[in-house]
């Protein structure tokens, strides 16, 4: 992937800073080395001039600490001047591998807690940056976007806090449930980032006996809610798409939720075929792997589960138990969220990185760049589709 900015027409806003919340010091750091080795390689007579002072370092990320009391209670500490810089700050909203000490007692850390931290980082930095921009591949709340009863709309207001209050210019986030939650901050910037591209080129590098064709090939979105992503995935691959119903008991409401009876299929035959199953997040799994086992039955041949974030609320046991009787081939999801550590481990898992694109989005936008190219992977999908001999879709 080229970075579209390596000619350098644009003057960086400010020197370019990088804070990283408890539990996003790895994707920080891949990050930081990506964007240390592309700006050594640029070449330009205006590096050495005075706009861009600080421009290439040996790390950009800033030095920041959040000391806890006893109580619990934490604050944020910026040990380093920030005055004039442009700020990214990237943050787990759900990393719950990270502790602190309350009372003599270890407890995990919750969303409300890193966005707590988020909230300490910002008022520390004390109006001093030159912009702030909020890099948070999982959205806070992002599943109360909507109100269906007498209900609280969490994501909405965190969002309208940070902008309207905190000073917070710009929000990064990556495949939102539903990004009309946008529609809270009207007058910030918000960029609902798809992890298209980095899915296939994935897949096609791993599944070596992949057929990308409509005789071979199918998408399928396992509930009626993800089919937006799913439409695209099925226009740049050129494939047949089919999509799971799911019949919920509106009379009863467990964890909050409406439970669901039933998965009804709807869409062509998939006897003999692949299937690419589209998806968010994977939080406990029931659904998916229920999807996979309808799809077997079926006739379905190989079914790759692709989502951005996993999750895996409930444990790996459940996916085990499955891999092992056939219900599905792999499961892809990125580095974007915090994995617990024995996933690694596991045959049939895939780990897409998404910490060299993170750095191409930061590196255009920090010299205020376009960053279209970056977001439309249209181009890219068929340039790897024709790098591997694949057939480009029929154009309507």
């Amino acid at each position: 992937m080229a970075n579209i900015m390596e000619d350098l027409t644009t003057i960086p806003v400010g020197q370019l800073g990088i804070i990283a919340l408890p539990g996003c010091e790895e994707l920080a750091s891949k990050i930081d080395k990506y964007l240390v080795k592309s700006r050594a390689q640029k070449n330009s007579e205006h590096k050495n001039t005075i706009a861009f002072v600080g421009y290439e370092k040996d790390s950009y990320i800033v030095d920041v600490d959040f000391p806890r009391f006893g109580t619990g209670e934490s604050k944020a500490v910026v040990k380093q001047t920030v005055r004039g810089y442009d700020l990214f700050i990237v943050c787990d909203m759900f990393n719950y591998g990270i502790e602190y000490k309350m009372y003599g007692e270890y407890r995990k850390m919750t969303p409300d807690d890193h966005y707590a931290n988020l909230k300490r980082a910002i008022s520390a930095i004390a109006g001093k940056a030159r912009r702030i921009t909020v890099v948070m591949p999982m959205l806070y709340e992002g599943r109360q976007h909507k109100r269906s009863s007498r209900e609280s709309l969490d994501c909405a207001i965190a969002l309208q806090e940070l902008c309207n209050f905190m000073g917070v210019e710009n929000i990064i986030t990556f495949d939102a449930h539903d990004a009309r939650v946008q529609n809270a901050i009207p007058l910030s910037g918000f960029e609902n980032v798809q992890t298209t591209y980095q899915m296939i080129k994935a897949l096609v590098k791993n599944e070596e006996t992949l057929q990308i064709d409509k005789d071979h090939l199918m998408v399928v979105s396992p509930d009626e809610g993800g089919m937006h992503r799913c439409i695209y995935y099925s226009a740049v691959l050129g494939v047949d798409l089919g999509m799971f119903y799911k019949r919920r008991d509106y009379s009863v409401v467990v964890d909050g939720r409406n439970p669901i009876v039933a998965h009804q299929f709807l869409g062509d035959n998939v006897e003999g075929k692949d299937i690419i199953i589209i998806d968010d997040m994977i939080s406990s799994g029931e659904s998916v792997i229920e999807v996979s086992r309808k799809l077997k039955a079926l006739k379905a041949r190989r079914i790759y589960i692709c989502t951005t974030f996993g999750l895996f609320c409930n444990g790996l046991d459940v996916f085990d138990k499955a891999y092992e009787e056939g219900v599905f081939d792999r499961v892809y999801t990125t580095n974007l969220v915090y994995r617990m550590p024995e996933l690694a481990n596991k045959d049939w898992y895939v780990e897409v990185d998404l910490s060299k694109y993170m750095s191409l989005i930061i590196d255009t936008l920090n010299h205020d760049g376009s960053i279209s190219g970056l977001l439309n992977p249209v181009d890219r999908i068929n340039k790897l589709l024709v790098k591997h001999g694949f057939p480009l879709p029929e154009k309507h």
